[in-house]
């Protein structure tokens, strides 16, 4: 199905942005929680919606 080759470089690609992404959050993680406060409550509110959501719809559908 792959190449060895394609393996090869799709593991090295997985493992460089990997590298890169954690680099980069360590880098800009004391400007996201000065910028960002208060966004876990965001996240919250949003799943409870959902969840609201597929009640109303479970409830309706009976």
């Amino acid at each position: 199905m792959f190449s060895s080759g394609q393996l090869i470089f799709a593991l090295f690609f997985v493992v460089a942005f990997t590298f890169l992404m954690i680099l980069s959050y360590r880098k800009d993680k004391k400007l996201h929680q000065r910028n960002y406060k208060g966004v876990t409550w965001v996240l919250v509110s949003f799943v409870i919606f959902v969840l609201a959501l597929f009640l109303i719809k479970h409830f309706l559908k009976n």
